[in-house]
């Protein structure tokens, strides 16, 4: 739709792509992937078309629709029900949960992605990710948890001194009063959740919602038994877990054996 709207301000202006191009200084490909809605405005695209089309704000106010327009259906519905949520609890085995991830660990997980995905791809999502990350200081504060398994916190993705950063930040968001994060130790005989991560939402009307997403989608769980179950599952597996201040004593020993 932004593609769309740009298009028609562009005709409205009597111009060609590779004369738009050339007035905001975009080369003629670029105008024209916009316009298709393969790749989002990058940089200052959206000042500049807006001056030299006189949209009248027309293309900012699209553009403030863009975030996460790169994501997958699935993926938009979780991340807009995660920024109104009261509760968020997650559990993740493999990596650490995007919204507890840096800039930089973000963008190396976005490096791992198969069938690779380019710069330009790369940016948004990872700006995408961090967006996420307000919900740490909405007002009322929601109430976080997570459950980490300790190869999320020792897998070296973007190298040690990205890691090394990534438990640093770990370690802070961990001081928020109404976050807390435990470790699961990796010599536990029992183990509630070995069928994969999982995320419990209780949004701002109290209704339980929860969230799971494999290789090619995600989907909710709202029904009863099964809600039930997954929520009972999370309660047991913080049980299972160090305490939280455990957990940040082997997090810090993780950092400093980097």
């Amino acid at each position: 739709m932004f593609g769309a709207l740009l298009r028609h301000y562009r005709e409205r202006a009597g111009l060609s792509q590779e004369g738009l191009g050339q007035k905001i200084g975009f080369s003629k490909s670029q105008v024209a992937m916009v316009e298709r809605g393969v790749r989002p405005p990058r940089g200052d695209f959206v000042a500049r078309a807006e001056d030299a089309l006189r949209a009248q704000g027309a293309l900012a106010a699209a553009a403030a629709e863009l975030r996460g327009g790169h994501l997958p259906q699935w993926t938009r519905e979780y991340t807009e029900e995660e920024a109104q949520a009261a509760s968020v609890h997650w559990y993740e085995n493999h990596v650490v949960p995007g919204l507890l991830q840096t800039k930089a660990y973000a963008r190396a997980v976005f490096d791992c992605h198969c069938p690779p995905l380019d710069d330009e791809e790369i940016e948004p999502r990872v700006q995408t990710r961090l967006h996420r990350q307000r919900i740490f200081d909405r007002r009322p504060a929601p109430v976080v948890s997570f459950v980490l398994e300790l190869i999320a916190l020792t897998r070296p993705l973007g190298g040690a001194t990205v890691l090394k950063e990534q438990l640093g930040h770990l370690l802070d968001v961990s001081r928020r009063r109404n976050v807390e994060i435990q470790v699961m130790p990796p010599d536990r005989r029992s183990h509630a959740a070995l069928n994969g991560p999982m995320v419990l939402l209780e949004t701002g009307e109290r209704r339980q919602l929860a969230y799971i997403e494999g290789q090619s989608g995600g989907f909710f769980v709202s029904q009863q038994p099964e809600l039930s179950d997954l929520f009972a599952r999370y309660g047991i597996l913080r049980a299972q877990a160090l305490s939280p201040e455990e957990s940040a004593k082997l997090i810090e020993q993780v950092a400093r054996e980097l």
